[in-house]
């Protein structure tokens, strides 16, 4: 009963990331990228039940979509099975990260966000503000307008979400482990001390979906004048391994990756650890973070899947 339920419970998360309908067959392949290996068939009675119970809805040949009492029942079902969820799901995009710095290709993980036309071009105004500023983990990003997830009335841009770092260090033999997302305060341009800290492995949201949804940044800030309040991320590798981070590191930053802010036992104000290295690298979410404080409407799916680097460096 308790695994019958999860499977309901999954096919709302799904749901929920997705801002577009979506097709039973979409579904089972997503559901089996999370543990549930379902036919076509299951999918379509799972999704009666879900219709008859006032959660989902069917939008045409398109697919279903959450009603209002589905979102909050995905909100709210099973907090204890969410636990967790987050890293899950960014673990499994760093595991199919095929990256290879020292040649420049393979595939890499994105973020994908959605953005009304009428407002692109200030929004990319804000986009190329960060990039400008060094404060996104790359050092540029990628504007798409034909994907099935990008309604007629938007576009869709991709920036490159860090836990491709992840996947290149795993490929090389490195441990490492996705530990923290913070608000780091910079003054003067230097970055002096984390505000606030939130572990990926005991949280139900993105962190630095929270922080920025909260209205804790101030991006913009930082751009303008030094000194503000950024996001970044903090991971661990054994001390062991710091010479060939290090040289990793430096072909991914050949190839425009901008990181680490900070890298040592202790970094700022993080715990010391004689046996592991802290790596401090800058958010791709600083880009959407930066639309947000200025109000621009903005969505993004974060961790939307994994895209060949050549396509990323494309020219607009």
């Amino acid at each position: 009963m308790i695994r019958t339920e999860r499977k309901y419970i999954e096919i709302l998360r799904i749901l929920k990331e997705h801002h577009e309908p979506v097709g039973a067959k979409r579904l089972a392949e997503l559901m089996a990228d999370r543990g549930f290996v379902l036919s076509d068939r299951a999918v379509q009675y799972h999704l009666s039940y879900l219709d008859s119970s006032g959660f989902t809805e069917k939008v045409g040949n398109q697919g279903r979509m959450l009603t209002p009492l589905g979102l909050a029942e995905s909100d709210n079902a099973l907090v204890d099975d969410r636990i967790g969820f987050v890293i899950s799901k960014l673990e499994r995009l760093a595991y199919r990260s095929t990256f290879d710095p020292t040649t420049g290709t393979g595939d890499v993980a994105y973020n994908l966000s959605i953005i009304p036309k009428e407002s692109f071009e200030r929004t990319i105004v804000t986009f190329n503000e960060v990039a400008k500023a060094g404060c996104g983990f790359f050092s540029s990003y990628r504007i798409v307008d034909r994907d099935p997830r990008i309604p007629s009335d938007s576009v869709g841009v991709i920036t490159l979400c860090s836990i491709s770092m992840d996947g290149v260090f795993q490929r090389a033999g490195i441990p490492v482990k996705m530990a923290y997302g913070g608000r780091l305060e910079i003054e003067q341009g230097t970055p002096v001390r984390f505000r606030d800290l939130i572990g990926y492995r005991g949280t139900t949201i993105d962190p630095l979906e929270l922080f920025i949804s909260s209205g804790l940044t101030s991006i913009n800030n930082f751009i303008r004048t030094k000194t503000g309040i950024a996001l970044a991320n903090v991971r661990e590798v054994p001390c062991s391994a710091r010479e060939q981070v290090e040289q990793t590191i430096r072909h991914m930053n050949e190839c425009g990756f901008v990181f680490p802010v900070a890298m040592g036992n202790q970094a700022f104000n993080l715990p010391q650890n004689p046996f592991r290295l802290s790596i401090v690298a800058f958010s791709g979410m600083n880009y959407i973070g930066n639309c947000v404080e200025q109000d621009l409407a903005i969505r993004t799916e974060i961790g939307a899947g994994n895209i060949p680097f050549s396509k990323v460096m494309e020219t607009n």
